[in-house]
């Protein structure tokens, strides 16, 4: 079994040490999906939502949470994110959201990215609940990563 990186040798939670580590181009594509009823999704269409633009806000709060993501999760290295983009795509009865975060430095984006699409489909939820509150929120995942000592990753 490989050893887990966030445990020293007494098997304590601990923060990995990349500081010997090289700075490489990395970026980071997750995704989360947001399953809404027909009276949403007209509320959505109509720009009738009460609590106002459902996609900027969204979008805002996604770049917000990847910029805040060490200090959500712990033993998360703060990165200096180069790019972080949020998109949303209303696709049959879902809000479809892909978050891409990129940096150069010695550590991945994957938890970055997989922060901003998980927060901004939360958001979603938010902003819609008055209208429904069976939304569901499901198949948040990393889609792919690429850079870093492990090289690229897709998700089959």
């Amino acid at each position: 079994m490989p050893k887990l990186t966030h445990l020293n040798n007494s098997g304590e939670a601990h923060m990995v040490d990349v500081s010997d580590k090289v700075d490489t181009v990395r970026s980071a594509i997750a995704q989360s999906r947001v399953e809404l009823t027909e009276d949403v999704i007209t509320a959505i269409s109509d720009d009738n939502l009460p609590k106002g633009d459902l996609y900027a806000t969204a979008r805002i709060a996604g770049i917000q949470a990847a910029k805040k993501c060490s200090d959500l999760i712990p033993l998360c290295h703060p990165l200096p994110l180069s790019k972080i983009t949020v998109d949303i795509e209303l696709q049959g009865t879902s809000l479809v959201i892909t978050a891409v975060c990129k940096t150069t430095g010695k550590t991945g984006v994957e938890m970055e990215a997989l922060t901003a699409s998980s927060v901004a489909a939360l958001t979603v939820y938010d902003m819609c609940k008055a209208l429904d509150k069976g939304i569901i929120i499901r198949d948040t995942r990393l889609l792919g990563k690429a850079g870093g000592k492990s090289g690229d990753w897709k998700a089959s």
